[in-house]
């Protein structure tokens, strides 16, 4: 009697075996159509996040949590030069950011190569595209956005005034790209890990978007800690890294996406 083989097993080809599942072995959720992605996966996070910006406005929590940390630390920003800070998270994180793209940029390119990872081609794709276009369109709005960091500003260290992002900006001040957070976006972009999970293995994509908020905050929480940025800075660039991510899955989502189907348990 014969053993009937799982549906995630393959045959051996020339004497070397299936390392990697096909993705396609994973079934779609129920109920995950184009609108409802659109509902639950874009409008509802927009919905919040104009909820949280506005109450962080209208409550002077930039200004106030800055004010706590610059105090805390006796009245300039010790942790600015922190071991900590400085060098694991801002320049160690920046270089692991950076090696993680690389990683998956080569098994995109292997995947050319190895018949078994020939299925992964398109959700690599997908998670190479969105972390740099995430990135690249943070630091595209840095370049122009001329907002100051905390610890230019009159009270925090600085000698600048302080100026909201919807306040009118004096000529007569220097150019600034302190907005919005770009080390963060080295890790809120990895949320995309949430979509490429969805393509391959949706029981999984909670875990992808946890790694990548969790880097995220860890990244914008040092910098704050640093005094290099505001908290709606690292939620500008949290939405900024979510909207890019779901836009790319969109052009990206495999058609059978598109239709109701069997819950991965």
């Amino acid at each position: 009697m014969h053993e009937k083989p799982s549906g995630h097993s393959r045959p051996v080809h020339g004497g070397s075996e299936q390392i990697l599942p096909k993705p396609d072995t994973y079934r779609p959720l129920p109920n995950m159509t184009n609108g409802r992605l659109f509902y639950t996966h874009l409008l509802l996070p927009l919905a919040v996040f104009g909820l949280l910006i506005t109450l962080l406005a209208l409550l002077h929590v930039d200004w106030k949590l800055a004010q706590a940390l610059y105090a805390w630390q006796g009245d300039h920003w010790a942790l600015r030069k922190g071991f900590f800070t400085e060098t694991l998270v801002h320049k160690l994180g920046h270089d692991l950011s950076i090696a993680a793209w690389v990683i998956v940029l080569t098994a995109w390119i292997v995947s050319f190569k190895r018949s078994s990872m020939r299925t992964w081609r398109k959700s690599l794709g997908y998670l190479l595209l969105s972390v740099l276009a995430s990135t690249l369109l943070v630091a595209w709005i840095k370049s122009w956005s001329n907002m100051d960091c905390p610890w230019d500003i009159e009270g925090l260290g600085g000698t600048r005034p302080y100026i909201t992002l919807l306040s009118t900006r004096p000529d007569w001040l220097p150019h600034n790209k302190c907005f919005p957070a770009g080390h963060a976006s080295g890790g809120f972009s990895w949320m995309a890990l949430y979509f490429f999970f969805l393509m391959t293995r949706p029981t999984l994509r909670w875990y992808g978007l946890a790694a990548g908020m969790g880097v995220g905050l860890l990244y914008g929480i040092s910098q704050q800690l640093r005094g290099a940025h505001f908290v709606s800075h690292d939620l500008w660039t949290a939405m900024i890294c979510w909207t890019v991510a779901y836009g790319m899955y969109s052009l990206f989502r495999p058609k059978s996406d598109s239709t109701a189907g069997t819950a991965a348990s």
